[in-house]
């Protein structure tokens, strides 16, 4: 029978190979976190469809952009784009504090059942627009985009401290790749190609109307 050792193997193939970031997928179970008759096939390795013409990130895709983060342990994280809560649930494992902001209000809700039902208590989740960020829990020491868009959007660049990553899909959305930033100083700086990949779009005041 399939399980998360299934997404681990998974996302070894894709080349993830930092430990904890392993051990946090073994231990999310992903059928906790999608919709009502695709438990069956939660532990694939690919996209669940969900409410709104979105899709959840493939797992061993949501691995790569994880450990592109290079988080610690102490870190307080935005992330963009909450869907069903599954990535969330990732990251709320390997940092100290998740800000996750989803546009859509009944996503945000199922998000914050699976993630209370799971046991998962150092997460907020907000209803809002993604490309302004979450101000009121800056700065974040790590940023993570789970929608396209050509460009990062100035927020969540002004919302990270200097030395913290973020990570994003680059592109129109449809044909994509992911990029780590780091911010500096003078702004954010390419640190590494991450995989190519196809996203939603990015839709908010900074990213697609």
């Amino acid at each position: 029978m399939a399980g998360p050792e299934d997404l681990v193997r998974a996302s070894r193939d894709a080349g993830v190979d930092d430990p904890r970031v392993l051990a946090a997928v073994r231990a999310v179970r992903r059928a906790d976190f999608v919709p009502p008759g695709y438990a069956d096939v939660a532990y694939r390795d690919r996209p669940i469809p969900i409410p709104h013409d979105q899709v959840t990130t493939q797992p061993s895709l949501s691995a790569r952009m994880v450990q592109a983060l290079r988080l610690r342990g102490d870190e307080r994280v935005l992330e963009v784009g909450t869907g069903y809560g599954y990535q969330t649930a990732l990251l709320a494992r390997l940092a100290a504090h998740v800000t996750s902001v989803e546009r859509w209000p009944d996503l945000a809700e199922a998000a914050r059942r699976h993630l209370a039902a799971a046991g998962v208590d150092n997460v907020r989740v907000v209803v809002g627009d993604g490309t302004l960020g979450v101000s009121d829990g800056a700065p974040y020491d790590a940023v993570l985009v789970s929608a396209a868009f050509p460009r990062v959007p100035s927020p969540l660049v002004d919302q990270l401290r200097v030395g913290g990553r973020l990570v994003q899909p680059v592109g129109p959305g449809g044909e994509d790749e992911v990029v780590a930033f780091e911010r500096t100083p003078e702004g954010l700086v390419e640190r590494e190609h991450v995989v190519p990949a196809r996203f939603v779009r990015l839709h908010g005041r900074y990213g697609y109307r």
